[in-house]
Order: structure tokens, then C-alpha cells, then sequence
């Protein structure tokens, strides 16, 4: 499971682990997110400007808002109402974590 999630994955990674493109399919761009979160601490507090910061570096294509609002919409980052706040969401972490 894990070895076929990293083939799907290296597909869209540069040579420094940086997601490349955003995948238009639901499977890989949920594998996409999945790897995203994983840049995210559970319970620290993030500003949207360092979720923005986050995503920026672990990314090429410069599109931090599509994958930002994609984390939230695919529940792997919790937000404010008003997007003072993210958080990592930790029932999908906790759910990744048996996945695996």
C-alpha cells in the first residue's frame, strides 16, 4: 500500500520532494493533500499567512491558494471562520495514521 502510494506520489514531486503539479483526478490529489498535511503540525495554531508559507515552500506550480483551500474543503486543515485561525485536523491524522 505504502509503495503504491509513493509511485503515485513521485508523479507529481520535483527531485526535492516538491509537489509539481496539482493532480486534476480525485485519487491522486487526495494522495497530494495527504502528503501536504503531513507538512503540518498536530496542535500548533497557524496563521493563514504561514499555512501560505508552508504550502509555498512545498510546492512549485505557485498556486498556494488552490491547495490551501483544498486542505481545508478535504479536511486535513481546520480553519476559522474568518481564517484567522488553521489547525491540523486531528480525526484525519488519527484516521491517515490506521490507514497505514
Amino acid at each position: 500500500m505504502e509503495e503504491e502510494r509513493n509511485a503515485l506520489l513521485a508523479r507529481f514531486l520535483d527531485a526535492e520532494g516538491r509537489v509539481k503539479q496539482f493532480p486534476a483526478k480525485a485519487a491522486p490529489r487526495e494522495t497530494v493533500l495527504s502528503y501536504l498535511a503531513e507538512k503540518f503540525e498536530l496542535g500548533v495554531d497557524y496563521k493563514e499567512r504561514e499555512v501560505n508559507a508552508v504550502l509555498t515552500e512545498w510546492h512549485t506550480f505557485g498556486d498556494y491558494f488552490i491547495l490551501r483551500r483544498s486542505l481545508v474543503e478535504a479536511g486535513y486543515l481546520n480553519r476559522l471562520n474568518d481564517g484567522s485561525r488553521y489547525w491540523k485536523n486531528p480525526q484525519k491524522a488519527a484516521a491517515e495514521d490506521t490507514a497505514e
